[in-house]
């Protein structure tokens, strides 16, 4: 029994040791769930109490509530008591403001009744007392008032004080305006003769300084009716389709001192007077121009300083001239659609009302803002028919121009200096009449307008380059003819000249406008209207496109014209035996080969012809084009298709570099440049038989890598190609023989 006994308890000993060695996080997991089941037991026995408290505070808010509801319902009931004991005495108090308010109304229309008879009474006192100035300044204040009760709904009053200010207004105005006529006349007012007159006439009265005095006393006086004035009198207004600007009216004094002049013009320039002709427009424009002439000196020196010490910025010179170009824009508006029609007499009234309107604003400084005759001329029927007559005259002109037999000749061909574009007379007269066309209607007063005349002025520039175009093709057998070339001179100098219009500051302005109207309209595409935006394009840039396609097109047929000429010229250089020539050792002296003549003769008189015909610009062009041309010629069609020994490399080379390349110097410091496949080929056939050797040997074991291209770099082999070099050395003959 013991062994078995020992047994067991040797086997039950390893397992109360493995019970034992159990992980703590096993024991750490028990112990949490211990502590979880705990808390679980704690939580759900505070549960009913917590709901047993919210009960019991439930209960007690429903206590506090109906509380308040018993109480809200007595606070209802006592207002509700007290509003109806309340309601008579409400009544009887409403009644009673209303009857307040009634009567202070009714008093404080009669104060204002009792305040304008008092005003006007004080005018009645003060005209009795020959108290002009206090009667003026009186009347200035019952005017103010009259300008502040225009809110008032009391149509009676607002009756009443504007009759009183009429009434007072219209016998002071009556009284000082006799007077300052009276001084008016004795200072001979209007002027009709030249300033220089008027001075003499001036210095003769004795009493000059007690003339000049009342004058401005008069005047200030006047001035201070010109709050009544402007409030009673309605001022004369073109109808809206003339668009004017609003403007003040003319300060009263000046006013009056138009009248003479304005019964004047009306007495000469309306009815059936002899003076009165629609075809002499001059007669009108001129005369206005001479008043404002006469007048000026006096108004700056005698008016203007009265108005400078009574405050307010006016100008006397340019308020004179204002009221003057009332009665020409009448005079206009009332003409224009006489003559609407006839062609002649209405493009004569433009160019007459256009030197007006420079001589008014350039000479006597009227400035642009102001109402003037471009607004008369904006008028929708009126510029539609200056559109109309400035599109058919411009194009009678183009076919007079194109037509005359000086059209291609440059009128200053025999002035060096001044004939570098070599432009004909029929393009520089073209560029004259746009010129002619925007002084025109620069003055204009709304850039829509503006731009309508510069959709008209593209559209002349693409007429003229389309007739450009007829006359090009009749010359285009003889592309170097006189008349060929002056086209392209004519070409080149309107794209050049619409090039700098487009940078000019009225046309960067017209841009902008054009900018917002596209904008507006949806008519350009986001990329178009960027474009404009930043200056990146102009307002010409479809006609100078078009214009420079042609001016290429023309220079390109020219080019290969000349090409044709010289690839027939260098047949016989083509055939130049250059296996069998002697060497440079073998001549004395080396010379041009004979068979290149022809094809250098060929390039130099067509290049001195071009030159002389064809602007520098234009000619710069056409004979880099040229040589380019000329380089891949020589290089494919008489390098590449022969083979050459010592004697036909240094020959070739001989050719170019002392005869052809020279032929350009007079146009470039270092024409070679320009032939680069055939400078560069030379230099591969001229190669010393070494340096050629040790050259092939490096571009056949370093093939496409960078020591291949520094060797051909360190020879000046900078354009051709690996291959082609491989090529042009396989053209040599003069190799060593090896043996094999």
């Amino acid at each position: 029994m013991e062994p078995r006994t020992r047994a067991e308890a040797g086997c039950s000993r390893p397992a109360r040791s493995a019970r034992h060695r159990q992980p703590r996080a096993v024991l750490k997991v028990v112990t949490k769930g211990r502590t979880s089941r705990r808390k679980v037991l704690t939580i759900s026995s505070e549960i009913p109490k917590r709901i047993q408290s919210a009960l019991k505070n439930a209960e007690e808010s429903k206590q506090f509530l109906n509380q308040f509801l018993e109480q809200e319902t007595h606070l209802f009931s006592s207002i509700n008591s007290h509003l109806l004991t309340a309601q008579p005495w409400m009544e009887a108090l409403g009644a009673m403001i209303n009857q307040i308010e009634e009567i202070e109304r009714h008093l404080a229309y009669l104060k204002w009744i009792s305040q304008i008879e008092e005003l006007s009474d004080n005018i009645q006192q003060y005209l009795m007392t020959n108290n002009v100035p206090e009667a003026a300044s009186t009347l200035v204040y019952m005017a103010e008032l009259d300008i502040k009760l225009q809110e008032s709904s009391c149509t009676h009053l607002l009756a009443f004080m504007r009759a009183t200010v009429k009434f007072w207004h219209k016998i002071l105005k009556d009284k000082l305006t006799s007077d300052f006529e009276e001084i008016l006349a004795q200072l001979h007012w209007p002027f009709i003769t030249p300033p220089q007159a008027q001075t003499v006439a001036l210095s003769r009265p004795a009493s000059a300084p007690e003339i000049y005095t009342n004058l401005e006393t008069l005047f200030c006086q006047l001035l201070k009716l010109q709050t009544s004035d402007e409030l009673l009198t309605e001022p004369k207004q073109l109808p809206e389709k003339y668009c004017l600007p609003a403007s003040p009216s003319v300060v009263l004094p000046i006013q009056i001192m138009l009248m003479p002049l304005q019964k004047r013009f009306r007495y000469h320039f309306r009815g059936n007077r002899q003076t009165n002709v629609i075809s002499k427009p001059e007669w009108y424009l001129a005369q206005v121009l001479m008043w404002i002439g006469n007048h000026s000196q006096f108004l700056d020196e005698k008016i203007q300083p009265i108005l400078d010490k009574v405050g307010p910025s006016v100008n006397a010179r340019l308020e004179f001239s204002r009221g003057l170009m009332m009665l020409v824009l009448e005079k206009l508006a009332a003409d224009i659609p006489c003559l609407l029609y006839d062609d002649n007499l209405f493009c004569h009234l433009v160019d007459e009302v256009l030197l007006f309107e420079r001589e008014l604003h350039s000479v006597y400084g009227y400035p642009g803002t102001f109402a003037n005759c471009m607004h008369i001329l904006s008028e929708e029927t009126c510029f539609q028919r200056w559109l109309t007559v400035e599109r058919k005259f411009a194009l009678q002109k183009m076919d007079s121009m194109l037509s005359s037999e000086a059209a291609w000749i440059s009128q200053y061909k025999d002035i060096t200096d001044v004939d570098e574009m070599k432009v004909p007379d029929c393009a520089e007269t073209f560029m004259t009449l746009l010129l002619v066309i925007t002084d025109r209607y620069k003055n204009l007063p709304a850039a829509s307008r503006k731009l309508q005349f510069l959709e008209l002025q593209k559209d002349l520039v693409d007429d003229f380059r389309i007739r450009l175009t007829q006359v090009m093709k009749e010359e285009t057998r003889a592309s170097l003819g006189f008349r060929y070339c002056a086209i392209l001179n004519a070409v080149n100098y309107i794209s050049t000249v619409l090039a700098d219009w487009a940078d000019n500051v009225f046309f960067l302005q017209l841009q902008q406008a054009a900018l917002e109207v596209f904008a507006e309209n949806n008519t350009l595409s986001k990329l178009q209207l960027g474009q404009l935006a930043s200056m990146e394009s102009s307002v010409f840039d479809d006609m100078i496109n078009l214009l420079e396609r042609l001016k290429h097109d023309m220079l390109t047929r020219q080019v290969d014209h000349v090409f044709r000429e010289v690839k027939e010229a260098a047949k016989l250089y083509k055939k130049e035996r250059w296996l069998s020539l002697p060497s440079q050792a073998e001549q004395a002296v080396m010379s041009l080969s004979s068979s290149a003549c022809p094809l250098l003769l060929t390039i130099r008189d067509r290049s001195l012809q071009l030159e002389q015909q064809l602007c520098f610009s234009l000619f710069k062009i056409f004979w880099q084009m040229l040589v380019e041309k000329l380089d891949v010629y020589i290089y494919q069609e008489i390098i590449l298709a022969n083979h050459f020994n010592e004697g036909g490399a240094a020959q070739l080379q001989f050719d170019m570099t002392r005869n052809l390349f020279p032929l350009f110097s007079h146009y470039c410091k270092r024409p070679e440049n320009y032939f680069k496949h055939v400078k560069e080929a030379c230099i591969v056939l001229n190669l010393n038989v070494g340096s050629a050797l040790l050259l092939k040997d490096v571009l056949q074991t370093a093939a496409g890598r960078p020591s291949a291209t520094a060797a051909l770099n360190e020879v000046g082999i900078y354009k051709l190609a690996q291959q082609d070099v491989e090529i042009l050395l396989n053209l040599r003959t003069n190799w060593p023989n090896t043996g094999k």
